[in-house]
């Protein structure tokens, strides 16, 4: 069976497309050839699966396995004393697969970060000059990613990413890493974020309140690549910020994606709360966090179990000795 020198499965936001850069910068004279693939959650166990059945080296960045099969196999077939080659920053993939062997997580950057500094402390001495020209995108990745808000340029260069693909900000980066955008990328990428600001009042006008629970945005409303940024002024820039922002969206197979944001943990506590693993999937972090529900499903019904799995949250946080009366009556309160 033919296989690759080595197979780089990414992410297809900013960082993302910045880490497979990275891998690519690093791995193309010592791997070659190189095969590529940006997706996202519901993808990534089949393309490591394939590279596993194949014998291909690979490095999975900013991702993660959403199966138990998946995971096993991995275990089944890495050789004791090889270097990791899964490299993330997710609160999720910490907590249950920090302690492999073949993961690498830092949940104080960005994947790109991640991988950019494991590689400058392990890579050959004579491999590491190569990749210096990437610091100042993966700073930008970081502080993106991060919502830092120390970059300015790093919200137009997620907007190159939505308008012109991750595959075209990658070979954006494999050719000139510069963080610093050109006139025609700055002007277009700038137009397209006050188009977005025209968008997110619209949405805001049709989203849905749950009291403090939840601000959910049904399909249509926005477009792909505006959810961090809507997700962001919402939960920052609100008066009355809600636990959970959610917007929902059709993919191409018909299922359902609900993006999700937040500040305390809540969206990295409801994806695992409501995940099974086969009909309803998902993963990311505590803030930054995505399920697939099946095509079948009315948004009302989405929406519901999304209430329902801060208030499971909430519930779990109570003190012990309150009754569920006092609960109750917390949430009425909160409700006046």
């Amino acid at each position: 069976m033919s296989r690759a020198g080595l197979h780089i499965i990414s992410h297809t936001d900013l960082d993302g497309v910045t880490a497979a850069a990275v891998a690519w910068t690093y791995g193309r004279p010592l791997s070659s050839p190189l095969r590529v693939s940006l997706t996202g959650y519901g993808e990534v166990d089949l393309l490591v699966l394939d590279s596993l059945s194949r014998g291909e080296p690979l490095v999975v960045l900013d991702l993660f396995c959403q199966r138990v099969q998946a995971v096993d196999e991995i275990d089944r077939s890495f050789s004791h004393g090889d270097p990791p080659f899964f490299f993330d920053h997710h609160q999720s993939t910490f907590e249950r697969y920090g302690s492999r062997p073949w993961v690498f997580v830092d949940r104080e950057s960005c994947a790109a970060m991640v991988y950019y500094r494991w590689l400058m402390d392990n890579a050959a001495r004579e491999d590491r000059p190569r990749l210096v020209p990437l610091e100042g995108i993966v700073e930008v990745a970081n502080d993106r990613d991060l919502w830092l808000n120390r970059i300015p340029e790093s919200r137009l260069w997620q907007a190159l990413v939505t308008l012109c693909g991750p595959w075209a900000v990658l070979a954006r980066l494999i050719e000139d890493p510069s963080p610093e955008l050109s006139p025609e990328e700055r002007s277009f990428s700038s137009a397209f974020v006050e188009e977005q600001e025209k968008r997110f009042r619209l949405a805001l006008e049709k989203a849905l309140r749950s009291g403090e629970d939840l601000l959910f945005v049904g399909p249509g409303a926005l477009e792909f690549g505006d959810v961090s940024d809507f997700c962001g002024l919402v939960l920052d820039r609100m008066e009355s910020p809600p636990r959970l922002a959610a917007v929902l969206s059709r993919r191409p197979a018909g299922d359902w994606n609900v993006s999700m944001r937040s500040r305390e943990g809540f969206a990295g506590r409801v994806t695992g709360l409501l995940r099974d693993g086969k009909k309803v999937r998902g993963g990311g972090h505590d803030d930054s966090a995505a399920l697939y529900f099946p095509h079948h499903y009315r948004p009302e019904e989405i929406r519901d179990s999304l209430v329902s799995a801060v208030r499971s949250a909430i519930e779990s946080d109570a003190p012990s000795g309150l009754s569920l009366g006092d609960l109750l009556k917390q949430a009425l309160e909160g409700k006046e």
